[in-house]
């Protein structure tokens, strides 16, 4: 396979698990707002933060990130993943910010249980 098609499937692997990570930092927001808290929301909020400690392990870089920069010269945001540029450049700080407004709904919810 050429570098050009390796390239490609990183690109597809990492949008997929991008997608699945925000899938699940929204199930935590909706948990939080709905005050549908269950084991889902539990295991969905574990793996995002698993997530982020990976991410802190690998100094804030998604491994497959580092993977296709075997296969790229590209310093594009965006050349590993299918995202518009402006959100794989801010991809952390936004999603990190709305899994954190996540948890505050659930901490809030928590505390008004009766």
């Amino acid at each position: 396979m050429t570098a050009k098609g390796k390239l490609l499937l990183i690109r597809l692997a990492h949008t997929l698990v991008w997608a699945f990570f925000v899938a699940a930092i929204g199930y935590v927001v909706y948990s939080g707002l709905a005050d549908k808290i269950t084991a889902h929301t539990w295991v969905a909020s574990g793996l995002v933060l698993a997530e982020g400690v990976l991410l802190l392990l690998f100094n804030r870089r998604c491994p497959l990130t580092i993977l296709a920069r075997k296969y790229s010269h590209s310093y594009r945001a965006n050349f590993d993943i299918f995202l518009p540029e402006w959100l794989a450049r801010h991809n952390q700080v936004v999603f990190t910010s709305i899994y954190m407004a996540g948890l505050v709904l659930l901490a809030y919810q928590l505390v008004q249980q009766p």
